[in-house]
């Protein structure tokens, strides 16, 4: 671990966290410590799918009817997921702590924005952890968890969804390939029931091009899409930075629970480590997975042109 120390400088200016941190996704859900569920095994069912046999019209005789029948099973399976360790480790040395007035770069009268370098990182890893769950509930590949030695990884939705899938081959995404794909939804069951739309900027904005309208005016022009109205639902529309740029999401948010496996009664563990010299340490803990529950009830469109 490379602890903080005095060689890793203080600058005076307004701290701005720059690069691809939204967590749109997690935010819906409540965030790190704003609901989900918990569990006592890392290993934790997503959905138990079962299913009616086909339509028919099941009609039958008055003398069949009066006489024993062949009984009829509907059989039942189960879909699990599984929690992934994630540990942030985080130190600063007594010296750093001491010394936030030492600056370097442009030297000018001003306030330090960090005068406790300690809170200061410990801030950090709290939100690389919220930007590593949000990649993992997008693009995790599931690892199930064997042996200690093992590193267990939670199943994504890019893995998981598997039924409701639009392969685009390239092309740019139209009209056509949605309605395909909530089509597809409908025949196969999905309810629709707090639908979200996922996508990377670029198809953001094809979707602000295929489906908004701006009025004429002769002071404002151009549109914000926000929501898509369908025959099956209105989809909420969501930039996701955290997605490939040719990947569209279709997800519905009902059945979508961050779980938690807690530590002492903490789904995310702060732990400080023993002083055993002169600097301060500790690190973050969370065993995290994703219940994204019916596979089914979710939809994708993948390989759409990226420009």
């Amino acid at each position: 671990m490379a602890y903080t120390d005095r060689e890793d400088l203080n600058y005076l200016g307004q701290l701005f966290l720059i690069g691809q941190n939204k967590t749109p996704l997690l935010n819906m859900m409540g965030g790190l410590t704003g609901g989900g569920k918990t569990t006592k095994s890392f290993n934790f069912p997503v959905a138990q799918p079962w299913s009616l046999n086909a339509a028919g019209q099941n009609a039958t005789s008055e003398a069949l009817a009066a006489v024993a029948g062949t009984p009829e099973t509907y059989a039942r399976a189960q879909v699990y997921n599984t929690c992934q360790i994630m540990k942030y480790d985080y130190a600063s040395t007594f010296a750093k702590q001491s010394t936030y007035g030492e600056m370097s770069g442009l030297s000018i009268q001003g306030v330090q924005p960090v005068t406790d370098e300690f809170a200061f990182q410990k801030a950090a890893a709290l939100k690389q952890m919220a930007v590593d769950i949000e990649f993992s509930m997008f693009k995790g590949a599931y690892v199930a968890q064997n042996t200690s030695a093992t590193v267990a990884k939670t199943r994504g939705l890019g893995a998981a969804i598997t039924t409701n899938e639009v392969v685009a081959a390239g092309a740019k995404l139209t009209k056509d390939m949605i309605d395909e794909l909530l089509l597809e939804m409908a025949g196969n069951g999905s309810e629709f029931n707090n639908m979200v739309i996922f996508a990377n900027a670029f198809n953001i904005d094809v979707l602000n091009d295929i489906y908004s309208y701006a009025p004429e005016d002769r002071n404002i022009g151009g549109t914000n899409l926000k929501t898509i109205i369908t025959p099956f639902a209105e989809f909420g529309l969501s930039y996701e930075p955290q997605i490939a740029t040719d990947d569209i999401y279709f997800v519905d948010m009902s059945v979508m629970y961050p779980v938690f496996c807690p530590y002492n009664g903490q789904v995310i563990a702060d732990i400080d480590t023993a002083v055993v010299a002169a600097a301060k340490g500790g690190f973050l803990y969370t065993q995290f997975g994703l219940d994204y529950g019916p596979e089914t009830f979710h939809g994708k469109i993948s390989g759409t042109a990226t420009a």
